[in-house]
């Protein structure tokens, strides 16, 4: 899972169901499911199970608390109502709800069918999805009817106690004007449903759909289908309009992994919201086995879309080696609503983050400088966290406090524990090998269907790479110093810098400058707040009403787009703000003058250690 933070501080119908005729016929147990697209009522969708044959007088069925690949307590049960039980007549049967997730059934034994109406988690959320209960969007779900559903299928198919490992069957009737892209096989011909079967409930939480207008485009990659889909509600952007970008990208990490990865197909499916307030706020993405569901802004320009898919596309990507391919028993035999995390996020989430950096290096698509600012970044970034807070312990109770607050710290000091092993390893291989021989060896190892313990990983690391290797997990992943990453960087003749950058014009740090007057919508500049020079310059001043920069009007609906436009602007280009001060309407016209900081970087200066650097970044 990735999370991106955008910062806008700157302000009981049961009809239309087919139920499955073979499922009492079948020789082998399954669970069946319909699921009707067609008939939305209220914002909410029917859900029918037909059971397998229950041999205990009582029953569970249950709705996942937590799911792989997040690490929050989500309760998508909360999301279900009018949950109703049927024996083969039709006749009531008892339930009675548990918990937020659990509902038990009484006479199981008689059980033929559970219906329920399903509500979407996208029209719930009132922030980011991040540091508040809202559920993540990447993993939430989208009722729109006869325009788009996002179904990541734990919000709408649970599971029968002690049924997990059976087959699943799902129906899905839908509109015919609407197609559901998914990395999974439709077994039906027909244009208004699709039937797909999986093995058992864990696959199928790991197969979400997307239905919306067909937009998709595919292509291959060293024998590996990629499937990209779109869903923008004004038609902005399309799968044709980014697929060069993803091609290139997608074609960059395959050769990367090398034989690591053997997945036929891999789908990403990228929801793009209105940002109304009913549409996701939460963007980001969450891995899966053999796909990436991705939220973001639909109103983003181009190039800060496709960075941001690059971003977060090739983070979920290299998931597929950990923890999909390399994983402890908490994950092999997940919980779904009574987890017990496991000790290794560095690994699951942090080496993961280091790849989705490193190898833009190592195949020519970023430049060195680029790639020492990410790493000032993330360590400017770790240091900002708790700093002494064993990673392990976090990892292990992630969904507690204070644990749970350190959660980002996966993807900036995870990923930095990444990048020292992996100089550790070039430098006691001579640059032979790095972390990514490591993971080969992990994956030939463990596996798919072969977890490992918790407790056992470091010793089995140490025995695959060097004592080394061994003592910096035990004393900076498992204890709590504090990484000297000079000391690390500089096995690679690497040291720190200083930098003159152009900032964020209309913020500091994470602070604005601007604002909304929530009465008129519009956008105001800050009383009584240091401004920078892009404001100086203008004199534009505190209390000021920004109306409209080079004829574009701009206000609440679309100040995120004001931001990331601006960070295309470049210095001295001429520029025309149309502003309100005291009541009256002002044209200020001038140059755009950017606010240069000094930040922190890192610079290669040891030409001694020039071979092993150059493995470490293109080996």
């Amino acid at each position: 899972m990735k999370k991106i933070i955008v910062t806008l501080a700157l302000a009981a119908v049961f009809l239309g169901c087919k139920t499955g005729s073979s499922t009492t016929a079948s020789a082998k147990p399954e669970v069946a499911v319909n699921i009707n697209l067609n008939d939305v009522k209220d914002d909410k969708v029917l859900v029918t199970v037909t059971a397998p044959k229950i041999n205990t007088d009582e029953v569970t069925y249950s709705i996942p608390k937590t799911v792989p690949g997040t690490y929050s307590e989500d309760n998508y049960g909360k999301y279900i109502d009018d949950l109703k039980a049927y024996d083969s007549k039709g006749v009531l049967l008892t339930v009675k709800k548990l918990d937020d997730n659990t509902w038990s059934i009484a006479n199981a034994k008689t059980l033929k069918t559970i219906t329920y109406l399903v509500n979407d988690t996208f029209d719930t959320e009132k922030g980011t999805g991040f540091g508040n209960d809202d559920v993540f969007s990447p993993a939430g779900t989208n009722i729109d009817a006869g325009v788009n559903f996002m179904i990541n299928t734990h919000g709408f198919v649970g599971y029968f106690q002690d049924k997990l490992d059976i087959p699943y069957k799902v129906t899905i009737a839908h509109p015919a004007t609407l197609w559901g892209a998914t990395s999974m096989t439709d077994e039906d011909a027909s244009n208004t449903s699709d039937v797909f079967t999986t093995s058992h409930y864990a696959v199928l939480v790991e197969n979400p759909i997307m239905y919306s207008k067909p937009d998709y485009t595919s292509f291959d990659v060293n024998g590996m289908e990629i499937q990209i889909a779109v869903y923008s509600p004004t038609g902005k952007f399309t799968a044709e309009s980014i697929t060069p970008e993803m091609k290139t990208i997608m074609t960059a990490q395959k050769n990367f992994l090398g034989k690591i990865n053997s997945t036929k197909k891999y789908t990403v499916l990228l929801y793009l919201s209105s940002m109304k307030p009913t549409d996701a706020h939460g963007f980001g993405a969450l891995e899966h086995p053999t796909a990436t569901t991705v939220v973001l802004p639909e109103m983003m320009p181009k190039e800060e879309l496709v960075k941001s898919m690059k971003d977060v596309v090739s983070h979920e990507f290299f998931h597929i080696v950990t923890p999909l391919t390399i994983h402890s028993k908490e994950i092999q035999y997940f919980d779904y609503n009574a987890p017990k995390m496991s000790e290794h996020l560095w690994m699951y989430e942090g080496v993961t983050e280091y790849f989705a950096n490193l190898f833009q290096i190592n195949q020519g698509l970023i430049d060195e400088s680029e790639f020492y600012s990410r790493i000032a970044e993330k360590i400017e970034h770790a240091k900002a966290l708790n700093d002494t807070m064993s990673f392990t312990k976090m990892s292990a109770n992630v969904l507690e406090q204070p644990y749970k607050d350190q959660y980002l710290n996966v993807y900036e000091k995870g990923a930095l524990i990444g990048m020292c092993i992996d100089i550790i390893i070039r430098e006691k291989s001579n640059g032979e090998r790095g972390i990514l021989d490591l993971m080969h060896k992990l994956s030939d190892e463990y596996g798919v269907t072969k977890p490992f313990n918790d407790n056992e990983l470091f010793a089995k690391i140490t025995q695959l790479t060097y004592p080394e290797v061994g003592a910096f997990l035990n004393t900076y992943v498992a204890g709590t110093t504090p990484i000297p990453y000079d000391t690390y960087l500089a096995k690679v003749g690497v040291t720190n810098a200083a930098e003159k950058v152009p900032g964020t014009i209309f913020l500091k740090g994470q602070t604005p400058y601007i604002t909304i007057n929530p009465e008129t919508k519009q956008i105001m500049v800050i009383p009584e707040m240091e401004l920078n020079t892009f404001f100086k310059n203008l004199d534009l001043r505190g209390g000021d009403y920004i109306l409209s920069i080079n004829e574009k009007p701009y206000s609440l609906v679309n100040i995120y787009e004001l931001i990331t436009e601006s960070q295309t602007w470049k210095e001295d280009a001429p520029i025309t703000v149309k502003i309100k001060r005291d009541g009256k309407e002002l044209t200020l016209k001038g140059a755009v003058k950017l606010p240069y900081e000094e930040k922190n970087t890192f610079k290669a200066t040891d030409n001694s250690k020039q071979a092993l650097r150059n493995a470490w970044l293109k080996g």
